[in-house]
C-alpha cells in the first residue's frame, strides 16, 4: 500500500512535528532553552521541517484555509536559515509557548 502524498499526508506530518515541539518544550523556561544547545538545534530543525512540509501543500488548500498564517510559518524558517547564529530567541520562545498551540488547533481543524 503506497502512502499518498497529498495535503492530508503533509498536514499530519506537520501536526506530529508540532506535537513533538510542544511535548519537549512545555515545561522549559527561556533561560533553560538558551542553555540547551541540543534542544534548541532540534527545535530549529523541526521548524525548518514544518516549513518545508507546508510548502508542499497545494495552493488551493492554503487558500481554502487562509486563517492559518502560512507566510509567517515559512518566514520563521527563512529567518532562522539566513540569520543562523543571530536568531532572536524571544521569537522562538514565544512561538513555542503561544503560537504553536493556535497553529496546531487550526491545522487539526483543517484535516477533519
Amino acid at each position: 500500500m503506497d502512502n499518498v502524498k497529498d495535503d492530508k499526508f503533509y498536514l499530519e506530518k506537520v501536526v506530529l512535528d508540532i506535537k513533538f515541539l510542544i511535548k519537549h518544550t512545555q515545561n522549559i523556561t527561556r533561560e533553560e532553552l538558551e542553555k540547551d544547545e541540543v534542544l534548541l538545534d532540534s527545535i530549529m530543525f523541526r521548524f525548518i521541517q514544518i516549513s518545508e512540509l507546508i510548502k508542499k501543500l497545494t495552493y488551493e488548500f492554503r487558500i481554502k484555509n487562509s486563517t492559518i498564517p502560512w507566510k509567517n510559518i515559512i518566514g520563521l524558517k527563512n529567518k532562522m536559515i539566513h540569520e543562523y547564529g543571530n536568531i532572536d530567541l524571544d521569537i522562538i520562545y514565544s512561538t513555542l509557548k503561544k503560537d504553536l498551540f493556535e497553529i496546531l488547533y487550526l491545522l487539526q481543524s483543517s484535516i477533519e
